[in-house]
């Protein structure tokens, strides 16, 4: 008997339909740790990674982690891995929620498709089998109704995964969408347009029984008697008004975006576009949590006006509040909570729509762009109408505004040339999340060489810069000042390292905010599964995973010259606030950490490297 994992993976064919089983293998998870780890090493050793994302033959990989579904805190996570359409390179989308759990219970550690649906189906994945059933009533529907659709015709109590208009339109923007109204995402890379070029419209999964095995429950329960009181303590605030409670934090901090990155301080616009000012407000109405979750950070947030007035779904997160906030001096927190439902509800990325709503306005206001090319919108900053009608043109790709920005920002500036590439804020086509790099310069590291591009959720050493999760905790024991570029690329390399290893893992990352150490996590991996994995093993495998992502991208012609900052964030400095004066020095940056992680002067990892860590 396997521990922890289930055993089983299916790749499915959906040009004809044909399904295979295969086992999975307990050194693979060792080695690799589940999910986006062995997603991952499928992905690098039996496809072609030449292969364009929305060829049919493209394979996408469905995987849980090895701890996903069990008592360990927060282990509701599962990845998404495919070759991004928006980026052209490595893309995994990581996704909490039930959805994960109830694969495993249903007896897979994951799935594989390749192919294309003949006609418009969705899956049906329960202890049985898996049943491909028609979609085509289906089409046009939302997130919402979709999800609710499909629950009717299989199980109250499945748990759906699904595409929204735009996924059907082939936007860039679109991610795939868990949970109907408690809306989880894997949101980034634009995965939403792979499931929609194979005709798949939803996944769902049943409930089922087959419950993740653990090796010795009893040690485990005993280590989380005392981790959990202090998970709950710290995470006190995510509780209480979730990721969006920490949008005045960040200004203070000179970390959050204003007006396309380009301001410094918007002190009373982040005190009315932020968790605290929903639940003073009544826009808050409810909490949900995902699997095995003692935060409990989401929340259910009520929509007042907009064309879906009356809904009821997930409130804005952070990013969505910055994005639909101060990036475009919005400062009305009822046209935020109401884009935050229109995109869940059409099935989109906040970040890539706001970085793209941002970058649109900036060329509305410089004249790149005008209302005529934007089919009669006037997208002035703050204008809520306006962002309402421009965001649900981008997402269907209707009008000449989605055909200009319906791919996102880098698609966008290639289009319109000239000073539109200026204002497209994003790293190797994705676009940055909203942790300023000038506040908090590890982040310049990891922006830079993320592999997927311009995402926070790699590294997030702004937690470890602001002192909420300490270096130290990991064993980093080099000085790390705020500003300075001393050691921020052995902080981004430690962090990123870990970080890999919770996505393979299935863990949420606000488990940091219970000050969680390697030590913490070995505990539960060698309870789960009865292994003997050390410090260092753990450790190494994140190393890993990180380079193992980096040949991928290597293979496809990644190097230095696209490990780099967008002009704005590289070369202007915000004015006032916090980080005002403040810039990463990047060559330094990236030399020491090409040096650390034993790659070349080009951003190739060596042979030796490659052999060190067997891949």
């Amino acid at each position: 008997m396997s521990y922890g994992m289930m055993g089983k993976l299916l790749k499915i064919d959906l040009n004809d339909g044909t399904i295979r089983t295969q086992e999975t293998r307990e050194e693979d998870f060792r080695k690799y740790l589940g999910a986006s780890g062995v997603a991952g090493k499928m992905l690098l050793e039996e496809y072609d990674e030449k292969v364009e994302p929305l060829a049919e033959e493209a394979p996408m990989i469905f995987m849980a982690g090895l701890l996903t579904g069990t008592m360990v805190p927060a282990s509701a996570k599962s990845s998404v891995v495919a070759k991004s359409p928006l980026t052209g390179i490595w893309n995994e989308a990581t996704v909490g929620g039930h959805w994960g759990t109830q694969m495993k219970n249903c007896g897979l550690d994951g799935f594989v498709l390749t192919g294309k649906a003949s006609k418009p189906v969705y899956l049906w994945i329960h202890e049985e089998g898996v049943e491909i059933r028609s979609a085509e009533h289906l089409l046009g529907k939302d997130i919402f109704e979709t999800s609710e659709t499909v629950k009717d015709e299989t199980n109250s109590k499945a748990q759906v995964a699904a595409i929204g208009p735009s996924g059907e339109a082939g936007s860039f923007l679109a991610g795939i969408m868990m949970g109907g109204h408690e809306t989880r995402a894997a949101g980034r890379g634009g995965l939403g347009a792979v499931l929609g070029s194979k005709n798949v419209k939803a996944i769902a999964v049943d409930k089922g029984k087959q419950k993740p095995q653990i090796k010795d429950p009893e040690s485990l329960k005993a280590h989380l008697k005392e981790f959990r009181p202090v998970l709950q303590e710290n995470a006190k605030g995510l509780h209480d008004y979730g990721t969006a409670g920490g949008v005045q934090g960040v200004e203070a901090n000179g970390d959050l975006p204003i007006r396309n990155w380009t301001l410094g301080s918007y002190e009373e616009g982040a005190a009315k576009t932020c968790g605290q000012y929903m639940e003073e407000r009544g826009i808050t109405v409810s909490h949900h949590t995902c699997f095995g979750c003692p935060i409990r950070c989401g929340k259910d947030a009520r929509v007042d006006i907009g064309p879906f007035k009356g809904s009821v779904g997930h409130g804005p997160e952070y990013e969505t509040c910055a994005a639909f906030g101060a990036n475009i001096l919005n400062d009305d927190i009822e046209y935020l909570v109401a884009v935050n439902d229109m995109c869940n509800r059409y099935g989109i990325d906040t970040i890539e729509t706001g970085n793209t709503v941002a970058m649109a306005m900036e060329c509305f206001e410089q004249g790149v762009v005008t209302a005529d090319d934007l089919d009669g919108i006037q997208l002035t900053w703050g204008n809520g109408p306006a962002m309402l009608e421009f965001v649900e043109k981008i997402a269907l790709r209707k009008g000449n505004a989605g055909k200009l920005f319906g791919h996102g920002v880098k698609a966008a500036a290639d289009q319109l040339g000239g000073l539109a590439v200026e204002y497209a804020v994003h790293v190797k086509g994705m676009s940055v999340a909203y942790h300023d790099p000038r506040a908090f310069t590890s982040m310049a590291a990891n922006y830079a060489t993320a592999n997927r591009g311009g995402c926070h959720l790699e590294a997030l050493t702004y937690f470890s810069e602001s002192g909420a999760y300490p270096p130290s905790i990991i064993g980093f024991d080099k000085p790390v000042e705020k500003h300075s570029d001393e050691n921020k690329a052995a902080l981004a390399i430690a962090m990123q390292d870990l970080m890999n290893s919770f996505n393979a893992l299935g863990l949420c990352k606000f488990l940091i905010r219970g000050r969680t150490s390697p030590e913490d996590i070995l505990h539960w991996i060698n309870a789960v599964t009865g292994w003997d994995m050390t410090r260092e093993e753990l450790i190494r495998a994140g190393e890993r995973l990180h380079n193992m992502k980096r040949v991928y991208n290597n293979k496809l012609g990644i190097s230095r010259k696209d490990d780099q900052l967008p002009p704005r964030l590289a070369y202007h400095d915000r004015k006032t606030g916090a980080s005002a004066g403040i810039l990463p020095n990047m060559a330094k940056i990236l030399t020491e950490y090409y040096d650390i992680r034993g790659w070349s002067d080009e951003g190739i990892p060596s042979e030796d490297k490659l052999k060190t860590l067997e891949l």
